[in-house]
């Protein structure tokens, strides 16, 4: 690598975002980390690598306001742009019955991590384009499965998959923009000191899995830096499932 890259990563402070910075930045890539959560953003800085090229900032990715600002920031620090990853979001799926669903928890979801998103590529495409660079936004796989009550969820991830192949040919050929949707994703280890839980996991769990375990930050870390890289130049408009085969293992009720 002749010269480093710069990244964007919003949510990047704990979960999945931290696995994502934590690949970038052993790679030797210049990395910026956005989150609401002040307290894991302090958290990550003392756990990532190679701090002198993390620069980690306090933002809600659904709020135009500071995404503009945060991307401000991170050119101004680091002189270029060349992807980003739009992770931020509600995480938990469950919110309860639909009849009971209100309209602002429902806008909630959408807000963060659809609106973000959307965000994200308005103001992100300018420095993109004149890097060439790539976008990666965070789905689910429950935009193409779900269990009750997650609607919100659901719908915000879904939308994340449509809004990915339409950004991918309005930006093309000057942006790639695919969609990454992790299964299960074990981050109980990955989240900030006062959240952290053991990790355990049963052999049934295991057994959900063709690849015979639960995934992991970096399983998501090493998809997403493909995804970015030159090597996926010919990759654009695609959501790629990566959750051990779960989705494609029929499972019956005993």
């Amino acid at each position: 690598m002749t010269q480093p890259h710069t990244y964007y990563i919003t949510g990047g402070a704990q979960g999945i975002g931290l696995g994502i910075a934590q690949t970038l930045l052993s790679e030797g890539h210049q990395v910026a980390i956005t989150d609401i959560d002040k307290e894991a953003l302090d958290a990550a800085v003392e756990r990532l690598p190679n701090r002198q090229q993390l620069l980690a900032l306090q933002a809600d990715a659904g709020i135009e306001t500071q995404v503009v600002k945060s991307l401000e920031e991170t050119v101004s620090r680091f002189g270029r742009l060349d992807g980003i990853v739009h992770n931020a979001g509600i995480a938990d799926p469950f919110h309860g019955p639909v009849e009971q669903l209100s309209l602002d928890t429902w806008q909630a979801y959408l807000n963060t991590n659809l609106t973000g998103a959307f965000l994200c590529a308005k103001h992100g495409a300018p420095y993109l384009r004149a890097q060439g660079g790539s976008i990666v936004l965070m789905a689910s796989s429950r935009a193409i499965q779900s269990e009750p009550d997650t609607e919100a969820y659901a719908a915000s991830k879904g939308g994340i998959v449509a809004l990915t192949h339409a950004l991918a040919v309005s930006l093309g050929p000057d942006i790639r923009v695919n969609a990454v949707s992790p299964g299960w994703i074990e981050v109980g280890n990955w989240q900030k000191p006062a959240g952290q839980q053991p990790v355990e996991h049963r052999a049934i769990d295991r057994a959900q899995h063709p690849v015979g375990r639960v995934g992991t930050p970096e399983d998501i870390g090493a998809l997403t830096r493909f995804l970015l890289s030159e090597e996926a130049s010919f990759i654009t408009g695609q959501n790629v499932v990566a959750d051990g085969g779960m989705t494609r293992k029929m499972v019956y009720a005993e």
